[in-house]
């Protein structure tokens, strides 16, 4: 009896020992357990702080808009418009508005004419260039400012003599839109640094009637929105009206992002043919040598960008209104800068490079206006009258106003101010119901062949 309960004891005694030994293991484990994760946790928080060190050394600086050197919208306006009112025997100056839907825009149009006489004098060679239609390319505005500060005499390019100039632009009238996408650019001015479409997000150079609305593979609705139908927007509506009333030899769009000079087409990879397409690169190829110094891309934009854009000013110009002369400049691009940094990527952000583009452009602009008329006049001579004289095209019609005109030949045309979308409305009126009518008489001879009784061929 006594032994047995020694066993007890000794069995009570090892058996809480078993127990501390086992719960002892555990907590180990457990402590062990939440060591490393500790220590793991602690790792990958020190490479993420590396990696985001990392990431703030290569992260590109969003270079905001340098006020020193770029003009607020409305300042560029108030200044263009006090540079008029200084010289009013070579520039006028007229805001035109538009509005759709609840959506309103203006665009400024500036004309320099020696004596004011463009209305009356139809031998004036006429050049009507656009710049500002994507918002973000602020150089092109101020391109457009320095052009007119030229015209007025009160800038100077450099070794161009002021009596040679003069006796060039007297045979010019030369209409100037500085910013053609005010709406767009007042959203760039407020942060939206990358925004290159209108107040309500439509890409004005995809909002022509030329190829509108087709999308490519790499299409981005951002970037490339053409609008719910060509013509949508009261900017584009505008600039047609303009480019229609003025009927222009040369036109010439102004963008920044690279170095180029464009020409028909940008919806397709060619160029097109016949002289004047010949003349056309003959001129942009002087261009480059002379001012570019060879490093401007030539060519059509659809063929040398890399992709086709479709809904373009430049190829209404040329296919629809008959310029014979249309082209796409681009000013300037910075290479190195990150896809996202805008700012930095279409505009110059230094002194010395802003001024060097400005001037460099304001000669090339200045020696189309010099050897345009002398190579136009060629041109216009070797074509016979019937492939140069305008008729009013069926895209005119259908994307309706209501104007009267003068063209280089002195006729007048008046075109029908027939709206688009009602043009549209009817027709789809008249084939729903031609289709409706054509069901109903179909139904009605299915029906009447049903209920005709069987005669059978053979005698009864």
């Amino acid at each position: 009896m006594k032994k047995k309960q020694q066993q007890q004891q000794q069995h009570q005694t090892e058996l809480p020992s078993s127990l501390f030994n086992t719960s002892l293991v555990v907590a180990m484990a457990h402590r062990l357990c939440l060591c490393c994760f500790l220590y793991y946790f602690v790792s990958i928080l020190q490479n993420l702080s590396l990696v985001d060190a990392h990431t703030n050394l290569t992260r590109p600086s969003f270079t905001p808009i340098n006020r020193d050197l770029y003009h607020s919208s409305s300042d560029l306006l108030e200044q263009i418009h006090d540079l008029v009112q200084r010289h009013p025997d070579k520039l006028t100056v007229d805001t035109v508005k538009a509005g759709n839907r609840g959506y309103h825009a203006e665009i400024t149009v500036v004309t320099y004419c020696q004596s004011r006489r463009e209305g009356d004098d139809g031998s004036k060679f006429r050049i009507l260039l656009s710049f500002g239609q994507h918002g973000r390319e602020l150089i092109t505005s101020e391109l457009a400012f320095r052009i007119l500060s030229i015209l007025s005499e009160e800038q100077f390019l450099p070794n161009m003599d002021p009596a040679s100039l003069t006796s060039t632009l007297d045979k010019l009238v030369i209409k100037v839109v500085p910013m053609e996408n005010l709406n767009g650019r007042k959203l760039v001015e407020a942060g939206d640094l990358c925004e290159r479409r209108n107040g309500r997000g439509v890409d004005l150079n995809r909002n022509w009637s030329v190829d509108w609305g087709k999308k490519e593979k790499d299409y981005d609705p951002y970037e490339e929105n053409p609008g719910t139908s060509p013509f949508s927007e009261p900017e584009s509506q505008l600039m047609r009206k303009l480019a229609i009333s003025f009927d222009p030899h040369v036109w010439v769009n102004v963008h920044s992002g690279m170095e180029a000079l464009f020409m028909p087409y940008d919806h397709k990879n060619i160029t097109p043919d016949g002289l004047p397409s010949q003349r056309m690169k003959m001129l942009l190829e002087e261009l480059n040598k002379v001012h570019c110094h060879k490093r401007c891309m030539i060519g059509s934009g659809g063929g040398s960008v890399g992709y086709l854009a479709h809904g373009t000013a430049t190829d209404y110009m040329y296919d629809i209104a008959k310029v014979p002369w249309a082209f796409t400049f681009e000013i300037y691009g910075d290479g190195a800068a990150s896809s996202k940094d805008c700012f930095k990527l279409f505009n110059p952000v230094d002194l010395a490079t802003f001024n060097r583009v400005l001037n460099d452009w304001s000669s090339t602009f200045f020696s189309i206006f010099k050897l345009g008329p002398h190579q136009m006049h060629r041109l216009l001579s070797k074509a016979s009258g019937s492939k140069l004289d305008k008729w009013v095209s069926i895209d005119e019609y259908l994307d309706g106003y209501l104007m009267q005109r003068r063209n280089r030949y002195g006729k007048k045309m008046e075109v029908l101010d027939v709206g688009m979308q009602e043009i549209r409305t009817y027709f789809r009126l008249f084939m729903f119901s031609s289709v409706l009518l054509m069901f109903m008489f179909c139904s009605r001879i299915s029906k009447n062949k049903g209920s005709r009784p069987i005669v059978s061929a053979t005698p009864q």
